[in-house]
């Protein structure tokens, strides 16, 4: 999976969603949004596209600033911080806010009928957590085999050119003909710690790739439903709350993002992408607002599903590929104050976006 699968898979999400919510009947029909006010609805809607778009460009672009900052950078213990709370953050996001949604999406009334009797929540986020295990499996053993591969043939082509012009010097060719068949004693603790940062680099990559498809999915659907709303009540407190929400992911996000050193051009677009997602998500449901009904059984279905998968995505990473990694780190496991740390700034995390879920 690359940048360009996920920009594919993100923008059939954008136009997809949006046209199987439309024009479906509703649960029930003869209710009337008492805190509707379209024109102060609309401003606030503009209001929550610039500060979630600010707020989530701050928070994806703070971690990156390690580049900059020495203090910030991945093998500083600062660093282990910032990215424990990042990481209860998005753990906090799938438990507390996507999957509760879900549920209220998937066991609504309005989906009548047999099959929705079916616990779809639970095994919808439970075969997405699966799915991202295999993806996260299969694509990390490709890249590093295919980096293998190439380093293979750049190490059997340096062996070519020393031999080529080695006729005076009959020991340093003797090594790296024995290099050539694996037996190069002095190299072999540079070559296996190469080889240790290539495949870390490669899990590194594999991992902010998939959070970002992961929280894609869960902003296009917070976005779409913000942007869809005509109550005044209801659009006010998640300004706020949608904002802080978005710096926090964004901070995860750029975590992940700092450790996989991608070049400039990349992380330029995963930023901006992710930045955008929740603003443009909004305007789509300002476009549709006049034939969206979030009550349809069709819009009930759609959004409960891509909650639940959302859900399972976030809390699988966070678990996983965030929490573990990190946690189990020797430099983590040797130093008890890092390890105090770290923890304390998980449960901040976790706390602080609890708490948004009072309002969002």
């Amino acid at each position: 999976m690359n940048i360009t699968s996920i920009f594919v898979l993100s923008l059939f999400i954008f136009l997809v969603l949006p046209t199987t919510v439309l024009g479906d009947c509703t649960c029930d029909p003869g209710t009337t949004n008492s805190g509707s006010n379209k024109s102060k609805a609309l401003a606030y809607k503009v209001a929550a596209i610039a500060s979630i778009l600010v707020a989530g460009g701050i928070g994806v672009c703070l971690p990156l600033l390690g580049r900059a900052v020495p203090a910030l950078r991945p093998e500083k213990d600062v660093f282990f911080i910032i990215k424990a709370f990042a990481a209860g953050v998005i753990l906090a996001t799938g438990f507390i806010h996507v999957l509760p949604d879900a549920f209220d999406h998937l066991t609504n009334p309005c989906l009548t009928g047999k099959a929705w009797q079916f616990p779809f929540t639970g095994f919808v986020a439970m075969m997405a957590a699966i799915v991202t295990l295999m993806i996260d499996t299969f694509a990390t053993s490709y890249f590093k085999g295919k980096a293998d591969d190439d380093g293979n043939a750049k190490a059997g082509s340096t062996t070519v050119n020393v031999e080529d012009g080695g006729g005076d010097h009959g020991g340093a060719l003797h090594v790296h003909t024995h290099a050539t068949h694996g037996h190069a004693h002095g190299s072999a603790a540079a070559l296996s710690l190469h080889d240790l940062g290539a495949a870390d680099l490669i899990r590194h990559r594999v991992i902010s790739q998939v959070l970002e498809l992961g929280i894609v999915v869960h902003s296009v659907i917070i976005g779409i439903s913000l942007g869809a709303s005509e109550d005044v009540k209801t659009i006010r407190p998640l300004v706020a709350a949608l904002t802080f929400h978005q710096f926090f992911e964004g901070m995860g996000l750029g975590g992940c993002i700092t450790q996989a050193k991608f070049k400039c051009r990349a992380v330029v677009i995963m930023a901006m992408f992710f930045s955008l997602t929740t603003p443009v998500g909004i305007a789509i449901g300002i476009g549709i607002s006049s034939s969206y009904d979030e009550n349809s059984p069709r819009a009930l279905a759609v959004e409960g599903i891509l909650n639940a998968a959302s859900a399972g995505i976030l809390i699988y990473m966070a678990l996983v590929d965030l929490l573990s990694a990190d946690f189990m780190n020797p430099k983590m496991q040797a130093n008890p104050k890092l390890q105090l740390g770290a923890n304390a700034s998980l449960l901040l995390g976790a706390g602080c976006m609890s708490l948004l879920a009072k309002w969002a």
